[in-house]
């Protein structure tokens, strides 16, 4: 405390005047002093330091060059990208429509199988049921001949020779209508 009161009585007897009033040989001191010191300063630190601003520019201009350029790159990519997708959109639906296609006459295909297999069926059945028709008509004309024969025999008590035999079975199918047995053939076709 006391260096504190020294002091406020040093500078009451006019002691730190200098200070507010410079005099004019501290003033050229101070100015040859801060002369040299940019001197110094022009010659050592800033050719440095300007060095290093102007690296540090280049730096950051080839990081924006570099980005644009990964920018562009980037774009170009998502282009060729959206492309490919698109063209393999358009195949998809390619593979799609021409699956459907196949399909689509695949089952055309079969149906016109089925119908003509169906045909040949119905055509095989018709041959069958006539052929089967034709043998129940042909047993039939033979039951009733050996009926007929049998009949004349018991009516006549006798025994009739071949020709009278046949001349009766012929008269005797003569009278009969088959084709009324076997149906309507014609509706069938």
């Amino acid at each position: 405390m006391l260096d504190f009161v020294t002091v406020l009585a040093a500078s009451e007897e006019g002691g730190g005047s200098f200070l507010v009033k410079p005099g004019i040989g501290l003033m050229i001191w101070t100015l040859l002093a801060f002369g040299a010191t940019l001197l110094v300063l022009r010659k050592l630190a800033f050719p440095k330091i300007s060095e290093q601003l102007d690296k540090r520019q280049r730096a950051i201009e080839e990081s924006i060059d570099t980005a644009e350029e990964t920018k562009a790159e980037a774009e170009r990519i998502l282009a060729e990208y959206r492309q490919r997708l698109q063209e393999a959109r358009t195949q998809a639906e390619s593979i799609v429509a021409r699956a459907t296609s196949a399909a689509q006459k695949q089952q055309e295909d079969s149906l016109q199988q089925a119908r003509v297999q169906r045909e040949e069926m119905m055509e095989q059945t018709r041959r069958d049921i006539d052929a089967e028709t034709r043998r129940a008509i042909q047993e039939i004309r033979s039951q009733v001949a050996d009926l007929t024969v049998l009949a004349t025999e018991k009516v006549t008590r006798k025994t009739l020779t071949p020709e009278d035999q046949r001349r009766l079975v012929d008269e005797a199918i003569g009278e009969l209508d088959f084709e009324a047995l076997a149906g309507s053939d014609g509706s069938r076709n």
